[in-house]
């Protein structure tokens, strides 16, 4: 906004330069990155277009928190620990995915025999 003008004014002004603005009513924005995703809550957006080009107006209270990665497990690793322990498959799998690493829950699973 300019100060000291009328937002009559500058509405008046925005629609003769082809400018449309509209309020979003959102609850939360989050933007999702490689590592993080930045959460925006109790957001006030605005989308903007001019000139056939929309862009996004975004504020609000930012928080960023950590992508969660699901580790993905092959089959042959599960075969490999179920092989070494004579677990389950699903002991296998509940094993990897608490330590994360193959020769650890080969080693958690042998304590247990």
């Amino acid at each position: 906004m300019i100060p000291g003008m009328n937002p009559r004014q500058m509405q008046g002004m925005m629609r003769k330069m082809g400018i449309k603005q509209v309020d979003v009513p959102a609850v939360e924005v989050v933007i999702k990155c490689n590592d993080k995703e930045i959460v925006i809550s109790n957001p006030q957006v605005l989308k903007v277009n001019m000139m056939g080009q929309e862009t996004f107006q975004i504020s609000g209270e930012v928080n960023e928190r950590e992508k969660i990665k699901e580790l993905e497990i092959s089959s042959e690793d599960i075969d490999m620990v179920v092989q070494q322990t004579n677990c389950s498959v699903e002991e296998a799998k509940s094993a990897i995915k608490k330590t994360g690493d193959l020769a650890e829950a080969i080693i958690e699973l042998s304590k247990g025999e």
